[in-house]
């Protein structure tokens, strides 16, 4: 059978446009000559550009004169040796990745250059064939940062600055408390009823602080299997338990230098409560299966809409850890308490699904029956709630202005319509459940919701919900 050139053409330069995104600037520094030589001849050949220095000093000099994406460094160098070039490194750019060569008695230096931020090390005499599959991986994992990083700013530019929507004297002084602790370091903890926007405060302290350039990472503690919080705030070691087949990263490794939101946290189980405790007093993280601890430098905003205090006092939640995270405390107010904030919410909300909206004025976008509405509803699901009946009215109406026609049916009402439920022939648990559904499809879904107007935690919902998917299953 006769080739294809022409395929063949295009396949061999999709692989050279491959091989090309992946060159890398290296430098790499060693005081042993033959190395030296044997580097700056074999790099080139694998596609990378590089730099050879004699030593630690000579490199320092070309890291502060030019960007690497990579450096290559032996431990022990006169004068300045790889850990003081890899410290330097970092604090002029922390996305170069740094190698590290040691000899076999210096593994201990080798692992405290990894806690500086060096990907990996070898050890010598190390093969060409070793050092270029290394290589290749930094190359795949400066790849996907810089994806991740222009995902991150597409986001941004979707989602844009948090909008703290509001006029009225008591979310005035909501925004003049979340300006006054943002510069600080201070840990916050925000309190307020379900939909009330506690992470949209959080994410306020964030982008107002000097931390606004790093990670924002927020977290729902009521929705972690209990089995799973550990690892995933805290991270975990290869085979620390059944499952755990690679090790990953904690979410306060990933919101290392930003913000850590940790929303519901009064659903926190006592054990991981007495861990997060330690963590937030020593600045360090143990990761699941790990003996060394690792330093890490995340601010801490926490949210709940349960009674610490009373928590507290039933010893479901430990004094120390509320001391401890109840720094500064911003209280959210329920909608019901600013309803003359509606207009200007419900204006905002519409122009997330209408874009053409933001350009009209108020009573353009809304008739004065719909305003008046909104304004005589008691908003149990807060601003939640709000942005759920904006959107229900932007998919329903045929136009501006929206119409109090526009809007669902059980508005006008005090706002918490009655869930029928057929009692007859069902067991006490049947019940439970289609009254948990039921409240779920009057909340469009909303757990958090659900588990406030049910009168149970958002833990004990889950609880429920899994367990019945359990018997379903079996």
């Amino acid at each position: 059978m006769k080739k294809d050139n022409s395929q063949n053409s295009r396949l061999d330069q999709n692989q050279k446009s491959k091989s090309e995104s992946k060159k890398m600037k290296v430098l790499f520094a060693d005081d042993e000559v033959h190395l030296q030589e044997l580097i700056a001849a074999e790099l080139p050949r694998m596609g990378h550009t590089v730099t050879v220095c004699p030593d630690g000093l000579t490199a320092v000099a070309a890291i502060e004169k030019e960007t690497f994406d990579c450096i290559i460094v032996d431990l022990d160098m006169p004068g300045l040796n790889g850990i003081d070039v890899i410290r330097r490194t970092k604090e002029l750019d922390p996305t170069t990745e740094a190698i590290v060569l040691t000899g076999k008695g210096s593994t201990d230096t080798a692992i405290s250059a990894l806690r500086l931020g060096a990907f990996e090390y070898l050890q010598k005499p190390c093969k060409l064939v070793d050092l270029k599959a290394l290589l290749q991986r930094v190359a795949v994992r400066r790849e996907l940062n810089n994806k991740i990083h222009s995902l991150q700013l597409r986001l941004q530019r979707v989602e844009g600055e948090p909008e703290m929507i509001g006029n009225h004297r008591s979310f005035q002084r909501v925004k003049a408390l979340i300006e006054k602790v943002a510069p600080t370091n201070s840990t916050v903890i925000v309190i307020g009823e379900t939909g009330t926007g506690k992470e949209l405060a959080a994410r306020a302290v964030h982008q107002q602080s000097g931390r606004c350039d790093k990670p924002f990472v927020a977290i729902n503690c009521g929705a972690l299997p209990e089995n799973l919080i550990e690892s995933e705030l805290f991270g975990h070691r290869k085979g620390a338990f059944t499952g755990a087949d690679e090790h990953r990263q904690g979410l306060f490794e990933v919101a290392d230098g930003g913000t850590l939101f940790l929303d519901e946290i009064g659903e926190l189980p006592k054990p991981t409560q007495a861990t997060l405790l330690r963590v937030l007093e020593s600045g360090e993280v143990r990761r699941v299966g790990d003996s060394e601890p690792f330093q890490v430098d995340v601010r801490i905003v926490c949210a709940t809409h349960r009674d610490l205090a009373k928590m507290v006092a039933d010893g479901e939640f430990r004094q120390d850890l509320m001391y401890r995270i109840n720094t500064f405390e911003v209280q959210l107010p329920p909608l019901r308490d600013r309803l003359e904030d509606i207009p200007e919410l419900a204006h905002h909300l519409i122009a997330r699904h209408v874009p053409d909206a933001a350009k009209r004025s108020l009573d353009q976008v809304f008739d004065a029956s719909a305003i008046k509405l909104l304004q005589s509803h008691n908003w149990p699901g807060n601003i939640r709630e709000l942005a759920n009946v904006i959107e229900h009215a932007s998919i329903l109406c045929d136009g501006f202005p929206i119409t109090a026609n526009d809007l669902p049916k059980h508005f006008g009402s005090s706002g918490a319509s009655t869930i029928p439920i057929n009692t007859a022939g069902r067991s006490l648990k049947e019940l439970e459940m289609e009254t948990i559904h039921a409240t779920l499809e009057q909340l469009n879904g909303n757990k958090t919701a659900a588990a406030q107007q049910l009168g149970i935690s958002l833990k004990t919902l889950y609880n429920k919900l899994n367990a019945e998917v359990l018997k379903k299953a079996g």
